[in-house]
Order: structure tokens, then sequence, then C-alpha cells
């Protein structure tokens, strides 16, 4: 995975950037960060491995798009996470989500306590796209944990 960690984490800082600024993620990005992530598993890998990254992209779109009807998460974050997923094979993808889930945690927690210093009110009644939490932030910081090794998910 060492090979891949700085595409991995150029793809994430470019999201994040784009999600920080204008609480979007362009599909062009998502699709690049497929496409790469599938690349650098066949590079580094067999066929085979090609395979299970693309299930695990698979498993993880479908999830996003449930999650996205429900309106838990944005059409953006849903695919900057399935991209995310191509740069790991289906086996790694409960650290992952879990890796992505506490950055998110950890992160929404920081996002609150700045903006409650800020006075600005926790829920607001008609919401403009800045007062939504910029998750792929959190993707981007779920996948270098997750790609550096230091998952929160205990492997024996």
């Amino acid at each position: 995975m060492t090979m891949a960690l700085l595409p991995l984490a150029a793809f994430g800082l470019i999201a994040a950037a784009y999600d920080w600024k204008t609480r979007r993620i362009p599909n062009w990005l998502c699709m690049t960060t497929t496409v790469v992530g599938l690349a650098m598993a066949r590079i580094q890998g067999t066929w085979f491995d090609v395979g299970t990254h693309a299930l695990h992209v698979t498993v993880a779109l479908l999830a996003g798009m449930l999650f996205f009807r429900l309106r838990v998460v944005g059409g953006g974050d849903a695919k900057f996470y399935a991209a995310i997923a191509a740069w790991f094979g289906i086996a790694d993808g409960a650290a992952l989500l879990v890796d992505t889930s506490l950055a998110g945690l950890l992160l929404f927690l920081c996002w609150v306590a700045v903006r409650r210093m800020m006075g600005i009110p926790f829920r607001i009644r008609e919401p403009s796209a800045f007062d939504l939490f910029p998750y792929g932030i959190a993707i981007s910081a779920g996948a270098l944990l997750t790609a550096w090794g230091h998952s929160f998910v205990w492997v024996a």
C-alpha cells in the first residue's frame, strides 16, 4: 500500500478541499479516484485483487445510495466513499468503515464545538449548504488511517 499512499492522499486532499470550500465533491474526482484505485490494485496484485476491490466499490456504492436516499449522507459523500473503497479489498471494508466513522465522529465533535464558540446554533431552520458537515474530510482521513495500517479495527 506504500506506493498507493501518495495518490490516495492527493485524491483525499483534493476531495476534502472541494468539500470544505463548496460542500460538493465533483463526479470527475470520484471517477478518477475509482479508476486509479482499481489500477493500483492490479499493479500491486492480481486480477483477483481487482475483483475484491471492485466488489468493495459495488457494496459501498449500494450502501451509500441507500443512505443518500434516506438523507443520511450527501450524494457526493456516498460516491466518494465508494471511490475510496476501490483502494481497499472487500476484506478491508470493515476497517475502512470504522476508521471513516470514527474520524467523522471526531471531526464532527470539533466542528460542532467551533460552531458553538462562534455562536452558530446547532439546529438551523433553513440551513444553507455551508451549515452541512463536510464529510468528505472524514472519508479522506479514514482512508489514510486504513492505508497506513493504523486502523481502529482490531486484527488478530
